[in-house]
């Protein structure tokens, strides 16, 4: 029987367990928050509340998952639960973030780019993936571009007015659909190579101007105006900046090559089509 233990069971990892629990894996997932519990156990997945006392999860597992946000020392779990190290788990994957490459002006980075990271968020992540390539464990890195899907499309602020284009010459980006991680997640469980490191993301990358005068256009409502970066940059989040401080377009065919990967939504145009004809925007 496998079991896979999901440390920060959030979005992406969700995805993934509506793929396992149909087949019969046992996915025991964590949150910080105990009002979650219900919706966990509807989806088949048995919630463990954090922090708690992850010993006979990490007894059961067979696989494990973690997508926590790290901090400034790097992975919460590992730092509160040093014993994962000796975990007997057959597969272990880490979510991180395609921001650990930092900026290329536009231009195309894989996985064998330096890790020049940029932002706080990205210099977090790759101590992160250290710490966890340290432990000994059969790692997998994934680095994750900028994550869509059911729930986190741009419809609803190109419905209610508030979607703007944000204009920032040779600003370009990767992203991927949430259920595409999922099944990246899944191959790579299926063919384990430890010590990879996949970039996940889709074949187009783009600016996210075009992304949102898409999703207009899908709605049969007007492109939303076009406004230049520089004049809503003071008014932006720390993240958002981030954001829009890094220009590049990542690689993805190691998730093809190696495992076999045929992406659902090879670009937003389909992805976000499927989203909008399947009620889930």
């Amino acid at each position: 029987m496998s079991t896979l233990l999901s440390l920060g069971h959030g979005y992406s990892a969700r995805a993934l367990a509506r793929r396992l629990v149909p087949q019969g894996w046992t996915v025991i997932g964590t949150t910080r928050n105990p009002a979650k519990a219900d919706q966990f156990r509807a989806e088949g997945v048995e919630p463990l509340i954090w922090p708690g006392d992850l010993g006979p999860a990490l007894e059961k597992a067979t696989h494990i998952l973690c997508s926590a946000a790290p901090d400034a020392k790097g992975d919460p779990f590992l730092q509160a639960v040093p014993e994962i190290a000796r975990s007997k788990a057959q597969w272990v994957g880490y979510l991180s973030t395609t921001g650990v490459y930092g900026d290329h002006d536009g231009g195309w980075v894989d996985e064998a780019t330096p890790l020049t990271p940029q932002s706080d968020r990205g210099r977090q992540r790759v101590v992160a993936e250290g710490q966890w390539q340290a432990t000994g464990l059969p790692v997998h890195i994934f680095r994750l571009a900028g994550i869509y899907g059911p729930g986190r499309g741009p419809f609803e602020k190109v419905r209610d007015g508030t979607a703007r284009r944000i204009i920032k010459p040779g600003q370009v980006f990767s992203r991927i659909h949430v259920d595409d991680i999922a099944q990246v997640l899944e191959a790579s469980i299926r063919k384990p190579n430890p010590g990879a490191a996949y970039n996940v993301c889709d074949d187009n990358p783009c600016p996210p101007q075009e992304v949102i005068g898409y999703a207009a256009q899908l709605l049969g409502m007007p492109e939303p105006p076009a406004v230049p970066f520089d004049e809503v940059a003071p008014t932006m989040t720390p993240m958002a900046l981030g954001f829009y401080s890094e220009s590049k377009k990542v690689r993805n065919d190691r998730i093809k090559d190696e495992l076999g990967v045929k992406l659902l939504y090879p670009d937003y145009p389909e992805g976000l089509a499927a989203l909008l004809a399947g009620g889930q925007d």
